[in-house]
């Protein structure tokens, strides 16, 4: 039982090892477009009804 156990224990830390970079790595890739098309879309909303909800704020002057 004890060889089984670390033969599956020295599979998970050589696959964890090599391809959890490559894995991370590749999901950086797919996601930066993603964010990059959704911040283009929403970001410049979000500011300038954040901004104004601070003027209007402020101007109250609470």
């Amino acid at each position: 039982m004890a060889a089984v156990d670390s033969a599956f224990n020295s599979l998970a830390h050589t696959v964890l090892g090599n391809n959890a970079r490559t894995l991370e790595d590749l999901v950086k890739e797919m996601l930066r477009p993603m964010l990059k098309s959704w911040l283009d879309d929403n970001l410049p909303g979000l500011v300038d009804r954040i901004v104004r909800a601070e003027i209007e704020r402020v101007s109250r002057g609470r």
